[in-house]
């Protein structure tokens, strides 16, 4: 009986010893599984952070590209004009932007009414819908050809000057200025002529005038 006894319990305890085996490797998968959702729930969330942080920052990029860039401001203290005789001939129309932190735009060519004209010279390149964008103390140039006695005609005293529109002949609303050429020591003659463009270089706006 007692041989029998000690067969059992023998035989009771290899069970309990198996049982628990299993029972702790159970345990150890369902922890290392866990961690593994852990780790993966945590990559997950800082990729959509990242992503999300890029759009924001592409976002607030198009809306400064987007800015609006408001229209230059006309004054005579930001003009200036000259001319150059001979077989090409023109008279330059220059206007800077003189603000130290401000981008402008110009839209087509300048309108200007020499000695109180009714009506402003025309364009070379009518319907061409040109804009140029200046930075701060950048400088803009339009050319009136003079390649003929008629283009050069006479010497003006002065000329009214105005801003174009974003469509054609269209005015700013910012009334004319009048450009004194007595006062600003300057001699410029101009008969029956055409005006071109702006353009962010004089070699630009000679090209189109038929000068350059």
């Amino acid at each position: 009986m007692t041989a029998r006894r000690t067969r059992r319990r023998s035989a009771v305890y290899a069970a309990l010893a198996l049982g628990l085996a299993g029972s702790l490797a159970l345990t150890g998968c369902n922890s290392s599984s866990s961690k593994s959702k852990t780790s993966s729930s945590s990559k997950s969330k800082k990729r959509k952070i990242i992503g999300g942080g890029a759009a924001a920052a592409g976002a607030g990029a198009g809306a400064a590209a987007n800015r609006h860039v408001s229209n230059c401001y006309l004054t005579t203290a930001r003009l200036q004009f000259g001319q150059v005789t001979g077989p090409k001939g023109y008279v330059t129309v220059r206007y800077r932007n003189s603000s130290g932190s401000l981008s402008c735009t110009l839209y087509n060519a300048p309108l200007l009414s020499f000695n109180q004209a009714k009506t402003p010279l025309p364009r070379v390149k009518p319907d061409s819908g040109h804009l140029v964008t200046l930075r701060p103390h950048s400088t803009a140039y339009a050319v009136i050809p003079t390649t003929s006695a008629a283009a050069l005609g006479t010497k003006q005293k002065d000329v009214a000057v105005q801003f174009m529109g974003r469509s054609e002949d269209s005015r700013t609303t910012g009334p004319p200025v009048t450009y004194n050429f007595a006062e600003k020591y300057t001699t410029v003659s101009v008969g029956q002529s055409k005006v071109t463009n702006w353009y962010s270089t004089l070699s630009a706006a000679k090209l189109e005038a038929g000068v350059g």
